[in-house]
């Protein structure tokens, strides 16, 4: 399987994208925490590009083609697709977009992804937004939420829990020692968390006024 991999040679277009120099904001919560709504707030109002990491793989898996076939195959055997294979397909997204905001939705998902992103891109998040939500809020906002999604129930919420403490977590700790994190109240009703992701964004110039 590692070939697959292989043959799409990840660090060849390193060095243009470093020197676009992109501003990249990573969105990071849990399952329920609201980011979608926030992200497309972010992009209605400051022009940004959001791309989500889970949806880029179910489009590669979509497209049918051979790095597609071997996600798929990962995710049915329970394997974490490597963050190399994300890490490329976000590449790809930034580079054809023609923008240069991006948002990135769920990932970092640990450490690993932390560090083998900046290794690949050459690129730091100028910021870390952490849409901060207890447990339950996020429990009953998935169980309420009739998308269709057969993994919304209680023991399956309550495992996609755990996984993004464990993992994330200490995403955020490495992020919060570069002071890079500005985490949001997101309990709160959607227009009143809008308010404080745009104190984020907002140029100081603009909030004097």
């Amino acid at each position: 399987m590692g070939t697959v991999v292989d043959a799409a040679p990840i660090k060849e277009t390193n060095g243009s994208l470093a020197e676009k120099k992109p501003t990249v904001v990573f969105v990071l919560g849990g399952p329920g925490s609201g980011k979608g709504t926030q992200c497309a707030n972010i992009v209605k109002h400051f022009g940004y590009t959001h791309l989500s990491a889970g949806d880029l793989l179910r489009a590669e898996i979509k497209s049918g083609s051979e790095n597609g076939t071997m996600i798929q195959n990962m995710i049915k055997e329970g394997k974490i697709v490597p963050s190399e294979v994300t890490i490329k397909l976000l590449q790809r997204a930034i580079e054809e977009s023609g923008n240069e905001k991006f948002l990135i939705d769920g990932f970092p998902r640990n450490e690993e992804n932390r560090a083998a992103f900046e290794a690949v891109t050459g690129i730091e998040p100028s910021v870390v937004l952490f849409f901060d939500c207890p447990e339950e809020e996020m429990e009953k906002r998935l169980l309420s939420r009739n998308e269709g999604r057969v993994d919304d129930n209680i023991e399956t919420i309550r495992k996609r829990f755990r996984v993004f403490l464990e993992s994330s977590i200490p995403v955020i700790q490495y992020y919060e020692s570069k002071e890079k994190v500005r985490k949001i109240d997101a309990a709160r009703p959607v227009e009143e968390v809008f308010e404080s992701v745009k104190a984020v964004f907002t140029p100081k110039s603009e909030k004097a006024d």
